[in-house]
C-alpha cells in the first residue's frame, strides 16, 4: 500500500509529519504512516495536470475508455484486500462495501460508454447561408470542451463510490479533465489501494503524466491550496453543509472564480397522507425504519423528515416506528467527528422543550449511534429554523399538522433538497398534486410510494437540489448527465475543415449524435 502521495508517476512524501486513519469500532490507528502533502506537492500536482490536460483532452475517446475500464477492473482485482480495509476504516459490513464496490466499478464502465459514444459533446452545426439577406449567417459549429484540471474531495459516508475513484474522478475524467484527488482523512487507506490502481491504470494505457493525482492531508489547509490554485478549474465536493458552502466561497473568491460543485446537507421530507398512513402503517414503518437506520443513517438521502396529519391513525404509525427503532441495536458511526455531531444535533433537538424524542436503545459510547425519532407539531417546526438541520445519522423528525392545510404550509417551509417523497393513495392524488407543486421548487428528485435511499445510476438521475442541497441545482452528481459539470462550450466560426478535426472524426461515426 503506497502511503506516499501519488503526483501523477511520482511518489512524493516531503514531510515529516505521519497521518492514519482510525478504525472507528476499536479507536486505534491502521497501519499505514500516510505522508500529508506540502504546498510544494500541491503546485506540482495542479502543474502537472495543467500540462496533462493540454494533451489528455485531445486524447481519442476509445483510449480514455480504456483508461476508465481498466480503473474498474483494477479495483475488482485487490479483492479482499480493498473490501477489508474499507470495513476496517468505515465499520460497515461486507454487504454493504461490495454493493458499493459494485456500483463503483458500474459508474466508471457507464462513463467508458458515454466518453466513447461522443453524445456529451453536445455538437451544434448551423450552416453558413450566404445568399441570407440582410446579413448572410456565417458557418457556426459548437462542441463541449474539458475545463481544465479539477479537484475532487473524497466523501466520508462513500470511501468508494464518491471518493477516489468515484462519480466525480469518472465524470471529469471521461470529459477530459485531469482530476487532483484530496484523500479523505478516514479513508487514508482505501484511497492508496484505489490510487495506486488508477495511477497504474493510466500507465497501462498512455494517459499523460499528471492526468492523476492524489494528495493526503489532515486539515483544511489542504484542501485550500488546492482550491486556490490558479491552475485549478474545478471542484466536486460530496459531504457537510460547512465543508461544501466554506470550498464554494473559496471557490468564488480567486482572482478567477472556479465552478465548485458542492453535494451537501438534505432532510429529505417524507409526506405521508392520511389514507396512506390508515391503509399501509406496518408497511410505511417498515421500510422508513430501513431508510432511517441503513449504513447508521449516514446516507445524505437518509429520510430525516416525516410529515403526517396528527390523528389516531398516524399516533399507531408512530408507535410501530417508536418500537421497531428502539430494537434497531446502535451502531459504530464512520469517525469520531461524525458521532460526535450527530450527538450534538440530538441534544439540540431534545433541548427543545416543543419536541417529544422516542425511547431508544440507549448507549454510553459515544462512537455508536442509536436510531430515534423526534416528534413536534407543525406549528413549532415553521416557527424554529433550528428543527430544519439535518441531523446525519439514524435520525428522523415526524412533523404533526392539523391537516392538509398546515402540511402544504410545512412544504413552504423548507429549504433546497436533495429529494422529496410523498406516500399516498390512488385517491388522494389531487393532494399529491398540490405537493408536488411546491416539491418542484424545493427538490431535485421526487419520490412517489417509496424511500429516498436508494440512488440509480443511470441517465435519467438527478442528484442534486436547490441550495443548500447542493451549489448548483442545474447538475446532478450522479448520472450520465454528471459529466456535464466539467464542460464548456466553444463555437468555432467559419474555420476550415481541417482544423476541425474532432467534429470530422465525431460526424464520420455511425449513429452520430447530431439530428439530421
Amino acid at each position: 500500500m503506497i502511503t506516499q502521495n501519488i503526483i501523477g508517476f511520482e511518489l512524493s512524501s516531503q514531510s515529516s509529519e505521519k497521518i492514519y486513519a482510525v478504525d472507528p469500532a476499536h479507536q486505534i490507528n491502521l497501519p499505514g504512516a500516510f505522508s500529508p502533502a506540502t504546498k510544494d506537492e500541491v503546485d506540482r500536482a495542479v502543474q502537472k495536470a495543467q500540462s496533462a490536460w493540454r494533451i489528455y483532452r485531445n486524447i481519442e475517446s476509445k483510449r480514455k475508455a480504456l483508461f476508465l475500464t481498466s480503473i474498474a477492473e483494477g479495483i475488482e482485482n485487490l479483492g479482499d484486500v480493498l473490501v477489508k480495509r474499507v470495513m476496517q476504516e468505515t465499520g460497515y459490513t461486507e454487504a454493504r462495501v461490495l454493493v458499493e464496490r459494485r456500483r463503483t466499478c458500474t459508474q466508471l464502465r457507464m462513463f467508458a460508454e458515454i466518453v466513447e459514444k461522443e453524445v456529451w459533446r453536445d455538437i451544434t452545426i448551423d450552416e453558413a447561408l450566404p445568399e441570407r439577406t440582410p446579413a448572410p449567417r456565417p458557418d457556426l459549429r459548437k462542441i463541449n470542451v474539458a475545463i481544465g484540471p479539477v479537484i475532487v474531495f473524497a466523501a466520508s459516508n462513500f470511501p468508494l463510490a464518491y471518493s477516489t475513484a468515484g462519480g466525480d474522478t469518472a465524470s471529469a475524467l471521461a470529459a477530459g479533465c485531469p482530476v487532483i484527488v484530496k484523500a479523505h482523512e478516514s479513508h487514508l487507506g482505501t484511497n492508496a489501494l484505489v490510487a495506486e490502481v488508477i495511477m497504474n491504470a493510466a500507465m497501462n494505457t498512455g494517459m499523460p503524466d499528471g492526468v492523476f493525482s492524489s494528495l493526503n492531508g489532515d486539515g483544511i489547509e489542504t484542501g485550500q491550496q488546492l482550491v486556490m490554485h490558479p491552475m485549478t478549474a474545478g471542484v466536486g465536493f460530496t459531504g457537510s453543509l460547512k465543508g461544501g458552502r466554506a470550498l464554494f466561497d473559496l471557490g468564488n473568491k480567486r482572482l478567477k472564480p472556479i465552478p465548485v460543485f458542492a453535494e451537501m446537507g438534505s432532510t429529505n421530507p417524507v409526506f405521508l397522507l392520511p389514507q396512506k398512513v390508515a391503509q399501509d402503517a406496518q408497511k410505511i414503518s417498515s421500510q422508513l425504519v430501513e431508510s432511517i437506520t441503513i449504513s447508521t443513517g449516514q446516507f445524505c438521502t437518509k429520510p430525516g423528515i416525516l410529515v403526517a396529519i396528527d390523528n389516531f391513525e398516524t399516533q399507531h404509525l408512530i408507535a410501530l416506528l417508536e418500537a421497531t427503532l428502539a430494537q434497531i441495536t446502535p451502531a459504530v458511526m464512520l469517525n469520531e467527528s461524525i458521532a460526535h455531531n450527530f450527538h450534538k444535533g440530538v441534544t439540540a433537538v431534545q433541548a427543545e422543550s416543543t419536541v417529544r424524542l422516542s425511547e431508544s436503545n440507549s448507549n454510553n459510547d459515544l462512537i455508536l449511534g442509536s436510531a430515534l425519532l423526534a416528534i413536534v407539531n407543525a406549528d413549532m417546526f415553521i416557527a424554529n429554523p433550528r428543527l430544519h438541520q439535518e441531523v446525519f445519522g439514524p435520525f428522523s423528525l415526524m412533523v404533526l399538522c392539523k391537516d392538509f392545510a398546515q402540511m402544504l404550509d410545512v412544504a413552504q417551509s423548507l429549504d433546497g433538497q436533495l429529494t422529496a417523497t410523498v406516500q399516498a393513495t390512488q385517491d388522494e392524488l389531487l393532494w399529491v398534486h398540490q405537493l408536488t407543486d411546491i416539491m418542484i421548487e424545493k427538490a431535485g428528485r421526487i419520490i412517489f410510494n417509496g424511500v429516498p435511499t436508494g440512488v440509480e445510476v443511470s441517465a435519467a438521475m438527478t442528484h442534486g437540489g436547490p441550495y443548500p442541497a447542493s451549489t448548483d441545482s442545474r447538475f446532478t452528481a450522479v448520472g450520465n448527465s454528471a459529466i456535464r459539470r466539467w464542460l464548456r462550450p466553444v463555437t468555432f466560426q467559419n474555420f476550415p475543415e481541417g482544423l476541425l478535426p474532432e467534429f470530422n472524426a465525431i460526424l464520420d461515426k455511425p449513429n452520430n449524435p447530431i439530428n439530421p
